[in-house]
């Protein structure tokens, strides 16, 4: 089996990426050659013959723990239904879909998330007024994170 030559500064830069996007885990292919930086490795995750680097868990600079659960049990929690990026607004030079206080409708654009260079409108759920917004634009979002509260 040929020895595959390891790029340091390609796996620090991913470790950076993960620690600047809170996201779990980042896969680089490239030919035969794969790179999976990841926050926590289970054996599961290795695949035979491909080397796999973890990086050490970011510090997570968030809202109280009490806060947290507050909002993750909210009735008004909207989540993000798929991993991507989340934009508040259509074009960069463009007013955002909702502000807090905004009052929104069943059905209307709150929030778009980019996957797989897909924009994906996140329609509000309900109608009532916009309480809280979690994520900023352009920010990387996970599957069931929390984008706002619509109470």
């Amino acid at each position: 089996m040929a020895k595959m030559q390891v790029d340091k500064a390609l796996i620090r830069d991913l470790a950076e990426l993960l620690n600047e996007t809170n996201l779990s885990e980042i896969e680089v292919e490239e030919g035969q050659s794969r790179i999976r930086v990841a926050r926590s490795l289970s054996v599961n995750a290795a695949v035979a013959g491909a080397p796999v680097y973890a990086a050490a868990p970011a510090p997570v600079a968030e809202a109280p723990a009490a806060t947290q659960a507050e909002d993750a049990t909210h009735p008004g929690a909207v989540t993000s239904p798929m991993v991507g990026t989340a934009y508040t607004a259509a074009e960069p030079d463009s007013p955002a879909f909702v502000s807090v206080g905004s009052h929104v409708k069943a059905g209307q654009t709150i929030l778009i998330v980019e996957a797989m260079k897909v924009m994906n409108a996140i329609a509000s759920p309900r109608d009532g007024t916009v309480k809280k917004i979690m994520v900023t634009n352009a920010q990387p979002v996970e599957f069931g994170e929390i984008l706002m509260i619509i109470e």
